[in-house]
């Protein structure tokens, strides 16, 4: 098992389990600003109850790693922006801002904190129990298993380690942006070349892949829905990826960013059976996104498909709409076009 140590001293093993900021909520409840995105260095001290002269100490000693983890500070005219959008009342002329993913990277560094060390021990934990889980499928056998097995693993790799790291670099990078945009699309390519290798040697095996999606997706409660929406996020790249909480999501159930900064809204239904998705639902979809939070990029996800009037609806609105065919095939590994 990890040691809290090692996370404390290694650079390389924190940027590894950055995803994981649900653990932040399991330990304490992070109060966000009104973009449901980010807090401010007041917050995260609060959050952590400590002071805040002890988080500006640890951004000044660690402040690379952080802004990697998406830690910036806003001036000028994109912090009047973001002023007026986030209804914030500050006359500061500079607003530090941590989405979630750095305020588990403040955990993974703060030493002195109670709850910070909540957090690295739980996140340890779950480390542990998502490395020693026993595989759920019995294990294939023959030439075929063995390159499932290279396919699968080559695929991991590829997701949790070169995507991500193409990802922190695109966020890092203002002259290379577009080449390193490039280079992340043709590893995307392989990685989804191998996804359709893994599911044709499947087939001869016998499996069913696409019904087993299937399935999965249909035994789902609404909040296990949006929590595997989430990660489908996370897995294509977005960071600050959040579920918002239903009673103050405003018709948007998850926020978060492109690795190129862009902004990124969705509402998921879950509907099984011939329900389809009505005009209602639409207009208020996109009127929170478009209207309200000013999003780049709305999808509307569904496990069901969408009425003629909400087709219609999205497309006047620029809200993308992703129907149980494309929810499956982006389940089993197929990247959303609208978030390349």
């Amino acid at each position: 098992m990890i040691s809290e140590t090692a996370l404390l001293e290694s650079p390389a093993l924190r940027s590894s389990v950055l995803d994981r900021t649900d653990v932040l909520d399991r330990v304490k409840a992070l109060s966000l600003l009104p973009d449901g995105m980010h807090v401010t260095t007041a917050m995260v001290a609060t959050y952590f109850e400590v002071s805040r002269k002890a988080i500006e100490s640890l951004v000044f000693d660690h402040r690379d790693e952080l802004t990697v983890s998406g830690y910036r500070v806003l001036t000028g005219t994109e912090l009047t922006s973001f002023k007026e959008v986030s209804g914030i009342l500050s006359r500061s002329r500079s607003l530090a801002l941590y989405p979630r993913r750095a305020v588990l990277n403040v955990a993974m560094l703060l030493r002195d904190s109670e709850i910070a060390r909540q957090v690295r021990v739980y996140l340890l934990n779950m480390e542990y129990l998502a490395r020693t889980q026993p595989v759920e499928n019995p294990v294939p056998t023959g030439s075929a298993a063995l390159e499932s097995r290279i396919d699968q693993r080559i695929t991991h790799i590829l997701g949790r380690t070169v995507v991500p790291m193409f990802n922190a670099l695109i966020a890092a990078s203002g002259e290379h942006r577009h080449e390193l945009i490039e280079l992340r699309e043709d590893i995307e390519n392989v990685e989804r070349k191998l996804c359709w290798h893994h599911k044709r040697l499947a087939a001869l095996e016998g499996d069913t892949p696409d019904d087993d999606v299937r399935a999965k997706i249909k035994a789902m409660t609404w909040q296990a829905f949006e929590h595997h929406v989430a990660e489908l996020l996370r897995r294509d790249g977005c960071v600050d990826v959040v579920v918002r909480k239903a009673r103050t999501d405003r018709g948007i159930d998850i926020t978060g960013r492109t690795a190129d900064g862009r902004t990124v809204a969705v509402q998921c239904k879950n509907r099984a059976g011939r329900w389809t998705v009505p005009s209602a639902d639409m207009q208020k979809f996109a009127g929170a996104a478009r209207a309200i939070d000013h999003v780049d990029i709305a999808l509307f996800v569904a496990t069901c498909n969408f009425s003629h009037e909400s087709e219609a609806i999205a497309k006047l609105s620029g809200v993308t709409t992703v129907n149980r065919d494309e929810l499956e095939a982006w389940s089993a590994g197929v990247r959303l076009k609208a978030l390349r």
